[in-house]
């Protein structure tokens, strides 16, 4: 309950930094979703903007709520990009992409402008690695990363 109200909290104070005309990048996972619905709500109530999906998942929520999606072929700069963490430190570094929408992720936080981060006080650790790093590997690539992540 407390960290669903946080969550909530986080999402919301993201959401306040769109602006009308914004191309936002419209994360993964459970606090992102907060923040999707609460983006639906202010598109419902008039903010003109379009977002860009970090997966299936976010997609189909975004559409579900009116709110308008585009491609990043259509807007390859995104003003603003709201999603949640797996782990933040101290000196707020994370990681992210732990829920199978890495790719997709990274490739929107590229082309972003403003990167959001939101998160609730269990995504808290004093150093990282309680949550496994996520490596994302092309078929391609695959023996020359292992190499390298063994060594």
């Amino acid at each position: 309950m407390a960290n669903d109200r946080e969550k909530e909290g986080a999402a919301r104070a993201g959401v306040k930094l769109v602006r009308a005309g914004d191309i936002v990048g419209l994360g993964t996972g459970s606090t992102a979703a907060y923040a999707v619905r609460f983006l639906g709500e202010r598109v419902r109530a008039g903010l003109n903007i379009r977002g860009i999906p970090t997966s299936i998942h976010t997609q189909e929520l975004a559409a579900g709520l009116g709110i308008p999606l585009t491609t990043l072929d259509e807007c390859p700069q995104i003003d603003i990009t709201i999603d949640g963490a797996d782990e933040v430190d101290p000196e707020l570094r994370l990681i992210k992409g732990g829920g199978g929408a890495l790719l997709r992720e990274k490739i929107v936080a590229s082309a972003t402008r403003k990167f959001v981060i939101i998160a609730d006080s269990s995504k808290q650790v004093s150093m990282l690695g309680k949550f496994p790093v996520p490596v994302e590997v092309i078929k391609f690539a695959e023996a020359l990363v292992a190499k390298k992540i063994a060594a």
